[in-house]
């Protein structure tokens, strides 16, 4: 119960905390919404250590991008991770912050979170419009003996890019081969269901489904938290269904060799594991090696090495899975050593 509270009270906060930190910010960086939340809970504490403050523009992963090419940010954040070949292009380079969770979220009446039950397969029909009704037979038959409306499915996705629906849409594609022909991965794509309807960064996807009844949408579980959604148990490659949490995330993330791809962009979903959540995804950060503001950079630098050793506790408790130990020494040592300071 306390720790519920405190994850409570952490989300709520940062809206203020964002608007005060922009107003004598000393860091740029713009990109993901995913991992906004424990960015700003990060800059909240590092500008109490140290005096130094963040303004983070949480405007999504297609943004984020942009921002960075354009060179109006000292950092770019994105959760689809930009490959290899166009690192090396840009003169960038590319590593994991954070670990979370992509969640599907339902606006339904009278079931607990949780308490549904649905496959990737039958997820993805949902997306695709395949499947139009709550009480269609193969809902109704991962949920015997739940008594499901005869009820239209809204189907909630983001309207700008996205590295969330990168991650969503990554994974929707690897459980079905229908998914993937039809629509495919990427940061942003063409939604086949018609009652589709976007929505702006998490937040709008959040807004949209808890303002929808009968919807289905995605969001990173930290916004789950903060607007105390609903949310249904997936089942994994195990074969298990789990619920969303930083145990879960953790379990994906066990077995994945960071450097087995340029850049570190390593897909997390549909992770082996009994407890590993199917929708796991990391959160990366774009520098460039030879920055045009060797101070900001270098600022960049300092404030992650200081999330890396402090921001473990912060990041639990909303949820979101710290990096260990030696993945950010070896972040240090063989990605950060390329940025002339």
């Amino acid at each position: 119960m306390k720790r519920t509270f405190l994850k409570a009270m952490a989300v709520t906060a940062l809206g203020a905390f964002v608007s005060t930190a922009a107003l004598a910010a000393d860091i740029t960086g713009a990109g993901a919404t995913f991992p906004y939340p424990i960015y700003a809970k990060w800059a909240e504490g590092y500008k109490a250590a140290t005096g130094t403050g963040l303004n983070y523009q949480s405007i999504g992963s297609s943004g984020g991008i942009r921002q960075i090419r354009a060179k109006t940010v000292a950092f770019g954040a994105t959760d689809a991770p930009v490959k290899g070949e166009e690192l090396d292009k840009d003169g960038m380079v590319q590593f994991p912050a954070i670990i979370g969770g992509t969640v599907p979220v339902i606006n339904l009446d009278g079931f607990k979170p949780g308490e549904l039950r649905i496959t990737g397969p039958v997820l993805a029909d949902m997306f695709l419009g395949n499947i139009a009704k709550w009480n269609d037979p193969k809902v109704a038959a991962l949920n015997p003996g739940k008594n499901l409306p005869d009820q239209v499915i809204t189907v909630v996705h983001r309207a700008d890019g996205s590295g969330t629906t990168f991650n969503w849409t990554d994974y929707l594609s690897t459980v079905s081969k229908d998914f993937a022909d039809k629509v495919g991965k990427g940061a942003a794509v063409k939604w086949p269901a018609p009652t589709s309807v976007g929505g702006k960064g998490n937040e709008g996807v959040a807004a949209n489904v808890n303002r929808i009844k009968g919807s289905v949408g995605y969001v990173e579980y930290a916004y789950v938290k903060k607007n105390k959604m609903n949310f249904m148990q997936l089942q994994n490659k195990a074969g298990k269904y789990v619920s969303p949490d930083d145990e879960a995330f953790a379990s994906a993330a066990a077995g994945v060799d960071w450097f087995s791809v340029p850049g570190m962009g390593v897909s997390m979903v549909d992770a082996k594991g009994d407890k590993s959540w199917p929708v796991s995804t990391a959160s990366f950060i774009l520098m460039y090696k030879q920055p045009t503001d060797k101070a900001q950079s270098a600022e960049v630098l300092k404030f992650f090495d200081w999330a890396f050793k402090n921001g473990k506790q912060m990041a639990a408790e909303l949820d979101y899975v710290a990096l260990p130990d030696s993945l950010t020494n070896d972040i240090r040592s063989k990605v950060w050593s390329q940025i002339a300071k």
